[in-house]
């Protein structure tokens, strides 16, 4: 069983967003990065699937040299070997494109993605993938186990859970539930420095998409309190400025 996850290079969560060149860039000054979280989530499942049957994990991240420590952090939780595409992540089909470049003459059985990135939160890589490597593509799965070259598999759905099979090889992304995320123990951080490393260049198309600008959320309003008995002024502010009636 060969497996591939696609990891991600995004901001800690408790990351103070700030942006540089006239708000057309995100400002990495002072910022700590981490392994996008549903990408660890996938990454622990392929593990686990590993160990229980013979295989091995090879983590894919685009990204440039600065992204190394994270890709370093995958092989100490257990990838087993790691691919670099040393090119900056400049949008999804780019990302996509790259990885499906380096995936098709590799003969992985399967593909898994985080549900998105944390940082632009897009969830389109999983399915550009599917697409460019022509195998089907199974977003936001919950479980999944393989049997004799078959997958089984549960996503949530609208009112519901779905459970679906599918023959391998397919690319699917990961979401809550689907497994807890391993630490990486002193063993592990030892065994990541003599972890193969490789390094590749981009190839293909440059990025389909321009970011113009960033903007930040709007600061939160004042809470205006309303005495119990006045519905009425509730009601007005609700239309007038709320605009939510």
């Amino acid at each position: 069983m060969k497996i591939l996850v696609c990891m991600s290079n995004v901001p800690d969560t408790t990351t103070k967003v700030t942006f540089a060149e006239n708000n057309t860039k995100f400002n990495t000054q002072g910022v700590q990065f981490i392994i996008n979280p549903y990408d660890e989530l996938a990454l622990t499942r392929a593990l686990e699937i590993t160990e229980k049957q013979t295989g091995t994990v090879t983590v894919v991240n685009v990204g440039l040299a600065d992204t190394e420590p994270n890709v370093r952090k995958a092989l100490a939780i257990g990838a087993h070997e790691a691919v670099r595409i040393n090119a900056e992540p400049l949008d999804a089909y780019f990302v996509a494109e790259q990885i499906a470049h380096y995936a098709k003459g590799e003969n992985f059985d399967v593909i898994l993605t985080g549900r998105e990135s944390i940082d632009y939160n897009g969830g389109m890589v999983a399915g550009l993938l599917g697409e460019m490597l022509n195998m089907p593509s199974i977003n936001v799965i919950t479980a999944i186990e393989i049997e004799n070259g078959i997958a089984h598999l549960e996503r949530d759905i609208d009112g519901g859970r779905e459970k679906l099979d599918c023959p391998i090889p397919f690319v699917a992304s990961a979401q809550k539930e689907l497994t807890e995320p391993r630490i990486p123990n002193m063993r592990g951080i030892m065994a990541a420095r003599t972890k193969p490393l490789k390094v590749l260049e981009p190839t293909g198309s440059q990025a389909n998409t321009l970011t113009t600008s960033f903007e930040l959320p709007a600061p939160k309003g004042a809470c205006k309190l309303i005495d119990v008995a006045d519905a009425g002024k509730l009601i007005e502010l609700l239309h007038t400025e709320a605009k939510v009636i």
